[in-house]
C-alpha cells in the first residue's frame, strides 16, 4: 500500500445511547478508521448537542470486545444480547460524564473485517513506517 494513499474505512450506524435498563436513545455515529493511525479507532457521536463526541481508543479492544469482555478504565467493551440480537456495549468514562452505547454487534465486526483488509493485525508498523527493529521491540 503506497503510504501517500491512506486508506480510510468509514461506517454510519445508529448506536442506542443506554440512559437506564428500560430506556435508550438512538445516536447516529460514524465509525472512522484510518490506515495512517493504524492502531486506532474513532467513533464519532452525537448526543442532544451540537457539538459531536468523539472518542478514539485502540482497535484491538473492539476487535477482542465483539468476543469477550475487554478494556478497563475509560473505554470498556463487552458483547451482550439485546432483544435476542446480538450487540457490542462500550462503555465510555471522561471528566465530561460517563456514556454507554450499544451497537449492532454485525455492523460493527463487518466495518472492523473492512479495516483487518486494510490493515492485517500485526501489519501497523509497516503502516507507520518504523524501522524493523522498533517494530520488533513494539512487537515483543
Amino acid at each position: 500500500m503506497h503510504p501517500n494513499h491512506p486508506t480510510v474505512v468509514e461506517r454510519e450506524l445508529e448506536l442506542r445511547l443506554i440512559l437506564s435498563p428500560e430506556h435508550a436513545v438512538p445516536v447516529p455515529a460514524r465509525l472512522v478508521y484510518h490506515s495512517d493511525d493504524p492502531y486506532a479507532v474513532h467513533v464519532t457521536f452525537h448526543i442532544n448537542s451540537g457539538y459531536p463526541v468523539h472518542w478514539t481508543f485502540a482497535r484491538d479492544l473492539l476487535v477482542e470486545g465483539v468476543f469477550r469482555p475487554c478494556g478497563h478504565g475509560d473505554v470498556r467493551v463487552w458483547p451482550s444480547k439485546a432483544d435476542g440480537r446480538s450487540v457490542v456495549l462500550m462503555a465510555l468514562s471522561s471528566p465530561d460524564g460517563d456514556a454507554l452505547l450499544e451497537a449492532p454487534s454485525a455492523q460493527v465486526s463487518a466495518w472492523l473485517e473492512r479495516t483487518l483488509r486494510a490493515v492485517p493485525p500485526g501489519a501497523e508498523a509497516g503502516q507507520l513506517g518504523l524501522d524493523d527493529g522498533l517494530a520488533e521491540l513494539l512487537a515483543r
